[in-house]
Formats: structure tokens, sequence, C-alpha cells
């Protein structure tokens, strides 16, 4: 009887104890709220002349302390592009492999709904952007501002919608 006592409360800890850590290791996660797959509307969105893309998904996953992105869209001119990159919000800059944004990008955590990122190409500013998530987390904006890396004015909202 003793030892089943034992066994009751030794399982009682250990369930309790593996709550606490995947709660925290929930909870904990960066970016949380933009975590997904997000596809464009092009309806709801905005774009300077000759910069719409005519297609653009990515998804959001957790990578260690980052989030990973991996991006797939295709320009106004029928051009694939695909983009896998990981960015820590800690405002260092981090590669940018295939954007026409910059090589690099620093993103900064605002809120929990909100990053800021500030693009670079050769160490130049090019474009910023500020994300933000919906509260009910089923929409995502991006508002950018700046010149991507063909030298195109680059002021829009693209309008992303959770899958």
């Amino acid at each position: 009887m003793q030892t089943r006592i034992g066994q009751t409360c030794l399982f009682a800890v250990v369930a309790l104890g593996l709550v606490v850590v995947f709660a925290g290791t929930t909870f904990a996660q960066p970016g949380s709220s933009n975590l997904g797959t997000w596809k464009l509307n092009l309806a709801k969105s905005t774009f300077a002349p000759g910069t719409a893309p005519r297609s653009s998904t990515f998804t959001n996953v957790v990578a260690g302390a980052g989030i990973k992105t991996t991006s797939d869209s295709e320009a106004a001119d029928g051009t694939a592009r695909h983009s896998e990159y990981t960015q820590v919000y800690d405002g260092k800059d981090y590669p940018i492999p295939n954007s026409l944004s910059g090589d690099v990008s620093a993103g900064t955590r605002i809120d929990a709904n909100t990053v800021t990122f500030v693009y670079k190409k050769g160490g130049k500013v090019t474009v910023t952007t500020t994300n933000v998530v919906s509260s009910d987390r089923k929409t995502y904006t991006i508002t950018a501002k700046g010149t991507n890396t063909l030298g195109q004015t680059i002021n829009s909202v693209a309008f992303y919608e959770k899958q």
C-alpha cells in the first residue's frame, strides 16, 4: 500500500513537472503570434506601381531562439522566388538569401503581435517593415517602405491571411 501511494505521488510530481516545462516552452517561443502559414490576399493589399507580386506565401516555425521563415512568391513578371532563413528578434543583422529587400535583416519585437525589420544591402538600409499580427491571429499585415535592390520604390501594405 505504501509503495502504491509513493508511486502515485511520484507520477503526479513528474506529470506536473512536464506540464510546467511544456507550458513554459510554448509561452517562451519567440514570435509565437506569427507562427504558421500565411498567404497574400492581393485584393486587400496595396503596392507601388510595378512591385506587386502575383502571389506570395510564407511559413514561420520556431527554430531554436528564432523563427525560421520559408517563403515562396511569384513576381509580376512570373519570376519564382524561394527563400529560407532564420531570424532572431534581437536587432542584429541576419542573412536573408534571395530577397529583393536586402542581403541582411535586423528584426526587433515591439510587442506580442508586432515586429519591425530593417533590411540592408551592402550595409545600407534599403527597406523597413512593420509586421503586425491581428489580435485574433487570423491576419498578418506587412507595411514596407524604402527602395528594393532593383531600385524600385517600395511603399506597400501586404495583407496576409492564416492558412
